[in-house]
């Protein structure tokens, strides 16, 4: 039977803003009173906001829990509160463990303190004893590939090594709940992969891990459930897949916001799939035929333009591209209709784009929104640095080979 090594009852967390631009301490109050004394007494309007509202929920012993929302849902406040970094303003929260966290850069870590000092002190935090971080110690530098800066004080450290030495530390100290926000985003595409690795291993070493990010492929990856966050309330939890394709499709959904105004001779309106492999005009649940719709308003009589399309991953690289010479079209609603035979591609968040250039002079050039995203079932390698791009069915025979083939 599990058990609960996070508990939350009704949380809430409240904050102000528009408040006084002063910290409340005589220096300041003196300060303001100089330069600008009709305001020392004046009331400031304050207004409030419920960053949380009314959160309960439960994470179980060696459970991989997702954490999805649109920004300012409330999901870096939760893991603050999680971490005792931030206090609720009513409601509970029960933590029972060690607890690393990495939720910001900066976060932890003492600017006047080098790399080694640093670990040690994290390791003490976490309840470690001396030795017990001495045995982790080289692989948590080589993890981080700063041997040449780890006696260096961290306020010298990039964004970048900053974010390596951090997310080291918190995965190889074992503590048992790991809470992870997008701060992984300041890295490079390369670490980011090696994280994700780890996270896999830290999972299956059946520690407690909650992961925040806007990457819905590395949710599916690692996570067993998710929890939806909306505007600082629990909007649904449940298993990724079904959790994971609600929040797409209402990302998704599209509306009036999506249409653009038209300028120029022409432009693109609007993008979608049509055809049958589709469960949402935005959304790719298979990699069957696949049939994509493109609107252009043309204002103005177009002679032998020239059209391009491409499609990129959330990473900006280029996976398929094609174009078209001698487009001639006259004012009017014009519909770009391509169909691929396939579209293998792995889970995840994707975009197109669509030109049309006259003798290398722009007419229009859009990257397309809303995102394209793509919910077929993973069947490549588990670990997305070796998957590759594509999400292509493959069978393996090994058999006895003959002797001189």
């Amino acid at each position: 039977m599990s058990t609960a090594v996070i508990r939350a009852d009704q949380l809430s967390k409240r904050y102000q803003r528009g408040m006084a631009g002063t910290s409340g301490l005589l220096r300041d109050k003196l300060a303001l009173a100089f330069r600008a004394p009709h305001r020392l007494f004046r009331r400031e309007r304050k207004e409030s906001f419920w960053a949380l509202k009314d959160v309960s929920l439960e994470v179980q012993q060696g459970e991989v829990l997702g954490l999805i929302g649109r920004n300012g849902s409330g999901k870096t406040t939760l893991l603050k509160v999680f971490s005792r970094i931030t206090r609720p303003t009513s409601g509970w929260a029960e933590i029972h463990g060690r607890v690393g966290s990495l939720l910001e850069v900066g976060t932890g870590f003492h600017p006047e303190l080098t790399g080694r000092e640093n670990t040690y002190l994290s390791g003490a935090i976490l309840g470690m004893a001396r030795e017990e971080i001495t045995l982790k110690f080289d692989e948590i530098v080589s993890f981080a590939e700063l041997e040449q800066f780890i006696d260096t004080p961290v306020k010298h450290y990039s964004s970048g090594m900053y974010v390596r030495l951090a997310f080291a530390v918190a995965a190889h100290l074992e503590p048992e709940i790991l809470l992870v926000d997008e701060v992984l985003a300041v890295g490079d595409i390369r670490f980011q992969k090696k994280c994700l690795g780890k996270m896999g291993d830290v999972a299956r070493a059946g520690r407690t891990v909650i992961l925040v990010t806007h990457q819905l492929n590395q949710i599916r990856r690692l996570c067993q459930r998710v929890i939806w966050l909306d505007g600082g309330k629990l909007r649904q939890t449940g298993p990724t897949a079904t959790i994971v394709s609600a929040y797409e499709e209402d990302m998704t959904s599209g509306g009036p916001e999506d249409i653009r105004p038209v300028e120029g001779a022409a432009q693109f309106l609007h993008w979608k799939l049509i055809g049958e492999n589709r469960t949402s005009d935005h959304i790719l649940p298979s990699d069957g035929e696949t049939s994509v719709s493109f609107m252009l308003r043309v204002n103005e009589p177009l002679k032998a333009v020239h059209h391009g399309i491409g499609l990129y991953d959330q990473d900006r690289h280029l996976l398929w591209g094609n174009s078209l010479d001698g487009v001639t079209l006259e004012p009017g609603l014009h519909e770009f209709r391509y169909t691929l035979p396939t579209l293998p591609l792995r889970p995840g968040v994707y975009s197109w784009r669509v030109a049309l250039y006259d003798a290398g002079v722009r007419i229009d050039d859009w990257e397309c929104v809303p995102s394209m995203h793509v919910v077929t079932i993973p069947i490549t390698h588990y670990r997305d640095e070796a998957a590759g791009f594509l999400n292509i069915p493959s069978t393996v025979e090994i058999v006895p080979a003959s002797a001189g083939s």
